[in-house]
């Protein structure tokens, strides 16, 4: 394999793929091409690897052979800015070798981790501090592997049935064109009785999904924001509109559909955008009413460590993200850890205004959870 170099700036190329050529133009531009792939040398003893092998000789991208997918060095980038942006430019190709799958809680009962990372870059995100050094992207290439150990948490579970979460540690759907890994976890979810899936997305590439035998097994969710939280923080993201569109696709292949409003962030005018978000959601869902099952929501208010602090605004100097630990609550969490979130009283606010503007708007919906 060639040794890495770095290449010059360009361009991406469009990726040479049957699927991702069919879908709308808006939907391709967000598709990520990395400008440098690393490979642990396990990984190309997979189907998976060699079909990424493949893709970067037929992309012209620079490829290195690593000794382990959690220890990657030699990155450009003097500061912690740049060195964030080159990191978010690899993707890591590695074999998954821990197959115990951490609990979940709200979300799921269980993660089920196909990769880690997006090529976005939120400022907020909670990624910045559980990733911490290796914000790049990593896929996993030892996937059969990964669903026969989530059918023995199935068989254990039965009769009940165990919930999967795909999108705990990042965003499956920003590299599907690069590895087909989601659409083949579908069809494995739309087999099972007692197994369910869900992710989460804030990526418009839902083309190759709309065929995948899900039977109703997999709730396809969007993460949804307020216009001014959007743009000022939410870099190299497709815009709320392209996400709901994709949303209504995903509906209409009859995913049972769900939203995640979060980071909820409190400025001035923080209702009106809200409500114009919920009232965007309505137009754009009403064609396709009622929802079977009902949508789903999940509210999830801003908050931060003072690791997750220090972090942000090494990466983003500029960031005008609210951080006064001064205007909010510090609320404990496992070992004594904590983070910052809204006061009570501004919490209780915020829950009742948006619940009360979706109920109204959604009568059938699940308002799932509220953090």
């Amino acid at each position: 394999m060639n040794q890495w170099k770095e290449r010059p700036q360009e361009q991406p190329k469009e990726l040479p793929n049957e699927q991702s050529n069919k879908q709308p133009q808006e939907q391709q531009k967000w598709h990520y091409v990395p400008q440098r792939v690393f490979f642990e040398g396990e990984a190309l003893a997979y189907p998976l690897g060699q079909k990424i092998v493949a893709l970067c000789r037929e992309l012209g991208l620079p490829t290195r052979q690593i000794p382990s997918h959690n220890r990657v060095t030699g990155l450009p980038g003097d500061t912690p800015n740049q060195k964030y942006a080159e990191a978010k430019k690899t993707l890591v190709v590695g074999v998954k070798r821990d197959l115990r799958f951490p609990t979940c809680r709200p979300s799921a009962d269980y993660q089920f981790p196909l990769m880690t990372s997006c090529p976005g870059h939120c400022e907020y995100c909670y990624l910045q501090t559980t990733l911490g050094q290796r914000p790049y992207l990593r896929v996993y290439v030892n996937v059969e592997e990964m669903l026969d150990q989530a059918a023995k948490y199935i068989e254990k579970n039965t009769p009940k049935t165990t919930t999967f979460e795909v999108a705990s540690s990042g965003d499956p759907l920003s590299v599907e064109h690069l590895t087909g890994s989601l659409f083949k976890t579908i069809e494995f979810f739309g087999a099972q009785e007692h197994g369910r899936l869900r992710f989460v997305t804030k990526f418009t590439g839902v083309g190759p999904l709309l065929k995948a035998r899900h039977n109703g097994h997999t709730r396809f969710r969007f993460s949804l924001n307020s216009a001014r939280v959007v743009r000022d923080f939410e870099h190299r993201t497709p815009p709320v509109a392209e996400r709901i569109a994709a949303a209504t696709q995903v509906a209409r292949a009859g995913y049972p559909l769900g939203f995640i409003i979060a980071p909820i962030m409190v400025y001035p005018g923080w209702e009106e955008d809200y409500l114009q978000l919920f009232d965007h959601l309505k137009r754009e869902l009403a064609s396709i009413q009622p929802l079977s099952p009902p949508v789903t929501f999940e509210l999830i208010q801003h908050r931060f460590t003072a690791r997750a602090k220090k972090v942000i605004l090494e990466r983003f100097p500029e960031s005008r993200l609210d951080m006064d630990e001064e205007e909010r609550k510090f609320k404990y969490g496992k070992y004594g850890m904590g983070k910052y979130v809204y006061p009570d009283e501004t919490a209780k606010s915020m829950k009742n205004l948006l619940r009360t503007a979706l109920l109204e708007r959604f009568p059938d919906a699940e308002i799932e959870y509220f953090t």
